[in-house]
């Protein structure tokens, strides 16, 4: 049974949640309030339409490669610092973008935003760290986690409804527009300042530069080559040579890490079986969560006169996107009953098999919209959950002091996951197009696009299946029989 925890801390776990419930209703903010105003901010800038994916392409390169190293330095010196570090350098880049107009410099302050990405990985370790005191770490992070994501969720619907009209309230003016995110950001430095403690690092830590350096490449590399093929099409040789050069570089690292006493990436906690199956969950589920969502729109504007679409105008389409954040909201919220209810473990696959059924609906289901939103609602709940779980569940899987890099791989694999997945999918959808009304992409890449991404969850629930029965569970609620029979013999 579960000791009730002291009413202290009690009051301090709800006081951090309440703060970083700002925090990342502010990163929803962010996330929603710029795509509104992008055929805007493209005029803005004198460029083509073509020329925003490498906005999103530098922000994603930059996201994958930041994300581990401050994490890990949060676990070094203390997760909250870090969050100030990457608030500040999110409302600096926030700011720049308010107030240049050449491409370039967007180009490099919209990148440098990205640091907000690594936000929700601290938040769990704070999180986790507090709950660790109390033997509650698991439960506590899970329910948090759920409403951090409702923060996450409801920040981009408010962003995506304000940005309009702060844009005509401005009189069509970009600058000030901008305004409104910077504000926020920095307006949040001083809500983590003041209002969210600080955790515990372990002493004595010290930071495997050698070893990030060489992932660093790693990740550069298959990032870039993965960016070539989103902005530019198929350039096969260069985009081939630099992802497999990227891949090979992962074997000098490993080699490396072996022999260091405190590497920048544990590799034997890597490979527990509570830790990789939820990383190659994250990777898999990028391709629905970050790679699905534009083809998804770009099917609900075609034209049905091509023998498939929808044909809806861009405001209801943001009431389909709507639809999904609000069902990634509801699953966000029933992660912690489920896994209370069953298991964790469980609460994961179920998840994941929410995913899957949603976009495998899509294949005999398209052609109407209440089954395009029923589709998307399906597939968001359980969005919702694995967005609220898969960090929750890598930091309690995690030694203590690398609870924070532990739940930042999940977000740096998601990443590349959904890098690679929109980079794929932009070609498959591109094959074909233009031969219908309105250049359309193809009917057959849409049905690969919804299979790859069903296919991808229902691996994702396979492999959940070899995570420990007991795993991500409090040790409280664990019986001592039970931690007995799970521990491995010999």
């Amino acid at each position: 049974m579960t000791a009730a925890l002291p009413t202290s801390m009690r009051t301090i776990t709800f006081r951090l949640v309440g703060f970083l419930f700002l925090v990342e209703l502010t990163s929803g903010i962010l996330q929603g309030f710029y795509v509104p105003l992008i055929p805007d901010l493209v005029k803005h800038l004198g460029i083509q339409d073509a020329d925003f994916n490498w906005f999103e392409a530098a922000q994603l390169l930059l996201s994958a490669i930041a994300v581990p190293v401050l994490a890990k330095f949060g676990d070094m010196i203390g997760h909250k610092k870090i969050l100030l570090i990457s608030t500040v350098l999110t409302a600096g880049a926030s700011w720049w973008l308010a107030f240049t107009g050449d491409f370039t410099s967007f180009l490099i302050a919209w990148a440098l935003q990205g640091f907000y990405v690594v936000w929700l990985p601290l938040e769990v370790a704070l999180i986790f760290d507090r709950g660790r005191r109390t033997a509650t770490g698991a439960s506590q992070t899970r329910r948090a986690a759920g409403f951090l994501v409702v923060a996450l969720e409801a920040g981009a619907i408010i962003g995506a409804l304000a940005s309009s009209k702060v844009f005509a309230a401005f009189g069509h003016d970009v600058t000030p527009t901008l305004f409104v995110p910077a504000i926020c950001v920095s307006l949040v430095f001083f809500a983590i300042l003041f209002g969210v403690p600080e955790s515990q690092p372990l002493p004595g830590r010290k930071l495997d530069a050698g070893g990030f350096a060489i992932l660093t490449i790693a990740l550069l590399l298959i990032t870039a080559g993965l960016g070539y093929l989103r902005t530019d099409g198929p350039i096969v040789p260069l985009v081939i040579a630099l992802v497999v050069v990227g891949i090979l570089a992962f074997i000098p690292f490993v080699l490396y890490e072996r022999k260091q006493p405190d590497p920048a990436i544990d590799l034997k906690v890597i490979r527990q079986p509570t830790m990789w199956p939820v990383l190659i969950t994250a990777a898999l589920f990028g391709i629905s969560v970050l790679g699905a969502q534009a083809p998804l729109s770009t099917y609900a504007g075609t034209d049905p006169k091509n023998g498939y679409g929808l044909g809806l105008e861009s405001d209801v389409i943001s009431y389909l996107i709507g639809a999904y954040l609000v069902s990634m909201i509801v699953g966000a919220l029933l992660l912690p009953v489920l896994s209370k209810r069953a298991s964790p473990r469980i609460a994961l696959i179920v998840a994941s098999f929410f995913v899957a059924a949603g976009y495998l609906l899509f294949l005999p289901l398209h052609g109407q919209v209440w089954q395009v939103i029923m589709n998307m609602v399906i597939a968001g709940i359980g969005s919702g959950a694995l967005v609220a779980a898969l960090p929750a569940a890598a930091a309690a899987a995690a030694p203590r002091g690398q609870t924070g890099i532990a739940a930042g791989l999940t977000n740096t694999t998601k990443t590349i996951g959904g890098s690679f997945a929109s980079s794929v999918f932009g070609v498959v959808l591109a094959v074909g197009a233009g031969a219908g009304v309105g250049a359309a992409a193809s009917y057959g890449g849409y049905v690969v696009v919804w299979l790859v991404c069903g296919i991808g969850a229902l691996v994702s629930a396979a492999l959940l299946f070899f995570v420990p029965k007991l795993a991500f569970a409090d040790v409280e609620s664990v019986e001592p029989e039970e931690i007995a029979a799970a521990t491995p013999r010999g």
